[in-house]
């Protein structure tokens, strides 16, 4: 799975990456855990263009009665997200990029769960692959989330048997293009190779979700 990941890239930086310009000041956060806001990159047919935008990390169904079902759909398995009927919609029409500069899974050691943070090696960010939704069944709408999962290379298979889904800047375009042939859209769905990656262990301070700053990234 992916339950928490990290994003502290100077602003210029995804400006390159995604060919856009951000007005808004971008604050480093070292713990990002589901429920908060996060940073995606989607199509707006409102404008014709991408847009950066901020949704909640958890996915309420458009359909869904209750939005408190995104607590438990943060992360979307690839290999059933077109099935499910939580996801299939999103899947079809509603994909977005969602930067990050690296992403925690925990292994267990000597009987605890020791984090380790999976990153670049030249420490630039990449986008993982997600899927949002616009519920209007509360006093507000409410834009939400997930982030799409897939088997683990042998670099993360050594930490957990799920990772999250990276696209390679080549293929932005047609993962968020919603005219993107369907066929095409799934053959992105696979876990990006270990080279160039690296994981290392970090304190255990980020399991609270609530510890936010720069030492969380340093190894231990």
């Amino acid at each position: 799975m992916c339950g928490r990941f990290a994003l502290a890239t100077e602003k210029h930086v995804l400006e390159m990456l995604y060919q856009l310009e951000i007005r808004d000041a971008l604050e480093p956060r070292y713990n990002i855990a589901p429920g908060q806001d996060i940073l995606a990159l989607r199509f707006s047919p409102q404008r014709g263009d991408r847009e950066l935008v901020k949704l909640k990390w958890g996915l309420v169904p458009f359909w869904a009665e209750e939005k408190s079902i995104g607590n438990r759909l943060i992360n979307a398995r690839a290999e059933t997200a077109a099935e499910k009927p939580a996801f299939r919609s999103a899947f079809k029409k509603r994909r977005v990029l969602i930067p990050a500069g690296g992403f925690f899974e925990w292994k267990s050691e000597e009987g605890a769960k020791q984090p380790y943070y999976i990153c670049r090696l030249d420490g630039k960010p990449f986008s993982l692959a997600g899927l949002w939704e616009r519920w209007e069944k509360g006093a507000a709408p409410l834009e939400t989330c997930t982030i799409l999962t897939t088997e683990p290379n042998e670099l993360v298979a050594k930490l957990h048997n799920r990772m999250p889904v990276i696209i390679p800047p080549e293929d932005y375009e047609s993962w968020i293009d919603p005219e993107t042939d369907q066929d095409a859209v799934a053959e992105l769905l696979t876990a990006v190779p270990a080279e160039g990656l690296t994981a290392y262990p970090v304190s255990r301070q980020v399991n609270n979700p609530a510890n936010d700053r720069a030492e969380l990234l340093k190894p231990v």
